[in-house]
């Protein structure tokens, strides 16, 4: 791997029981960090990590802890081998949720208090699904061009959205079910390669989360921000940012924004990083890394 890699952090998505596997008992830091965030969520997030049920793992409200904790926890595998790129990395950067786990990485926010604001992120995001329901469907083998066209042309008197472009070729749309039903059908008639529905509680990235902005937004105003150590590279604008004012504002945004994840990594390479850690759960980030760049090396803490 290149002297000078990048970390990168997986979002909602990666979860699946078992995540959180005997590594965990073996690793006191590890160990230390889930016991931190069960005595602030009030439940017991290991049990919830290894043993599931997946229904209750995979609302909203309980994977985005789950995510976020399980990630740090693997960092902390990580910083204890004896050669490791973490004195190294010179950039990270986390998809969505993610995000919050690199920010800590890079010092600019305390542990306890990302969990209370992955917490209320979750909490509110589930809400908001509950209360407008949606879908997200992925397009495969289609551009972001043509792709806004079509959503356009389906979205009727309904919400559509491109969500996140995450590599060339694999773009996700959001929005209501009708008008994600109808995107399929024009986007498969228009020529993508395939369209794969979602399995997600609501239309994230959209509007239709704007009621959890505000509840977010009221979060991070009171939560401490520091300019970060190294740079964190932000799903809104696919650039790094040191004052923690634009951090906070660019957090709230992410909930209802494109997640730029294809120009996030373009810049991170542009950089002269030529090798990525993925430190969580899955393997989805390196699947994107090879899309977006073959030559990159790729690594993941239980390889």
């Amino acid at each position: 791997m290149d002297s000078q890699p990048a970390i990168v952090f997986p979002g909602q998505g990666a979860q699946t029981v078992g995540m959180a596997g005997e590594w965990v008992d073996a690793h006191p830091e590890a160990a230390a960090l889930f016991a931190r965030a069960a005595g602030i969520l009030g439940y017991d997030l290991l049990g919830l990590c290894r043993e599931g049920p997946a229904e209750k793992l995979n609302a909203t409200s309980v994977s985005q802890p789950a995510i976020l904790v399980t990630s740090l926890a693997a960092l902390e595998v990580l910083r204890g081998r004896e050669e490791n790129p973490l004195a190294a990395t010179q950039m990270t950067a986390g998809l969505s949720l993610g995000e919050y786990t690199a920010l800590v990485f890079a010092g600019a926010l305390d542990f306890d208090d990302a969990v209370r604001l992955v917490d209320v992120r979750g909490r509110a995001m589930q809400e908001c699904a509950e209360k407008r329901p949606g879908a997200m469907v992925a397009v495969l083998g289609m551009d972001r061009e043509p792709l806004t066209a079509i959503c356009n042309q389906s979205r009727g008197g309904d919400v559509l959205e491109i969500a996140n472009v995450l590599c060339p070729g694999n773009i996700v749309v959001s929005g209501s079910t009708a008008a994600c039903r109808r995107l399929e059908a024009a986007a498969l008639a228009a020529g993508a390669m395939k369209c794969v529905p979602l399995e997600v509680a609501g239309a994230f990235h959209t509007s239709l989360m704007q009621p959890a902005v505000e509840r977010l937004a009221a979060a991070l105003a009171e939560t401490s921000f520091r300019p970060p150590r190294i740079p964190v590279v932000s799903n809104v604008d696919a650039r790094p940012h040191t004052d923690p004012d634009e951090i906070r504002g660019l957090l709230a945004r992410q909930v209802v924004g494109v997640v730029e994840w294809n120009a996030s990594m373009a810049y991170l390479l542009s950089t002269g990083v030529r090798s990525v850690w993925e430190v969580g759960p899955g393997r989805v980030l390196r699947g994107l890394m090879r899309r977006i760049d073959r030559s990159v090396a790729c690594a993941g803490v239980f390889d």
